[in-house]
């Protein structure tokens, strides 16, 4: 399938100037362009498969999003419509950086879970509403159908506000990389795992060669399950970064993280494909990727060092 892209940009309400511009790059399957399109620039949505559901990633702190565009078109080709984003704004106090938008203050202990930690997602959600109406994609979009996705702190914001109660047409939410523990910065204790809103399929992975306790932890204690749609999937010799393409090495510390033991390539092959068929199970409702990701996920794979379900 065809993948297309084209960018937008989306003001963040109460975030003072210049920091309240995020800029999108939104990916989907396009159709082969007749000869007038060609000369105009213009791509046509593909649609057979829409309306699409969409995919909105959220990077790490100081990853570009051009980083997880490898992802983002892998989704794409599954006839996803992929939203990537960089904004760069006042991270912690005092630090401008490239953030997923983490709301520190709905973070802290006596606010955490009555009110979403997701600056960005509001706009995002709002300009999506925009392209429903206008554009390439109108009338295209399953906005009841959007799935939050994201890596380490970006993976934080999408578990946490995978809630219905404040984004309904949330319908799941990936993560790698990621733990719901509390910073010590805004008032937890160390080793804290806050609870999520555990109401919508869930899927968490990591690899060996980052911190799985946390993981793990987040897995076990944070989750109550008990629908058998909630996965942790650990992969063998992956690092913190195997889910970036090329880090920055000017920006993202990544000489702290493990070297990984297995082909980076390989382990963004499983991975995309896992969160295909995760995505095509539990918000497509695809009879046969339900079995295809068990098959997967349970026959012996170098790769996968461990995989629970609840």
């Amino acid at each position: 399938m065809t993948v297309r892209a084209f960018f937008e940009a989306a003001k963040v309400e109460g975030v003072q100037s210049p920091y309240d511009t995020i800029h999108l790059k939104i990916l989907y399957p396009a159709q082969i362009a007749d000869q007038l399109e060609k000369s105009t620039g213009i791509e046509p949505a593909n649609p057979e498969n829409a309306p699409f559901p969409v995919v909105i990633l959220f990077n790490g702190f100081n990853c570009d999003a051009q980083q997880y565009q490898w992802l983002a078109v892998k989704l794409a080709e599954r006839g996803l419509v992929v939203v990537l984003f960089n904004w760069i704004t006042e991270s912690l106090p005092g630090v401008i950086s490239l953030t997923p938008g983490i709301d520190l203050e709905k973070m802290k202990p006596t606010i955490y879970r009555t009110a979403p930690t997701a600056s960005a997602l509001p706009a995002l959600l709002a300009k999506l509403e925009q392209l429903q109406n206008q554009g390439i994609l109108a009338g295209m979009l399953d906005l009841q159908r959007i799935i939050l996705g994201g890596h380490s702190a970006g993976g934080m914001v999408s578990i946490e506000n995978a809630d219905p109660r404040f984004f309904p047409e949330v319908a799941a939410s990936f993560a790698y990389g990621t733990s719901s523990t509390g910073f010590t910065i805004i008032g937890y204790e160390p080793g804290t795992i806050l609870p999520l809103p555990d109401s919508l399929p869930l899927l968490l992975m990591g690899g060996t060669e980052d911190a799985t306790t946390p993981v793990t932890r987040t897995f076990q204690e944070a989750i109550t399950g008990g629908r058998n749609d909630t996965y942790m999937v650990i992969l063998e010799g992956a690092n913190h970064f195997s889910i970036v393409d090329q880090p920055d090495s000017t920006i993202v510390r990544s000489s702290l993280d493990l070297e990984a033991t297995q082909s980076q390539e390989n382990l963004r092959l499983l991975m995309s494909e896992i969160i295909g068929l995760f995505i095509d199970t539990y918000v497509r409702y695809q009879p046969e990727a339900s079995q295809l990701l068990e098959q997967l996920l349970n026959t012996a794979n170098p790769l996968i060092k461990s995989f629970e379900r609840k």
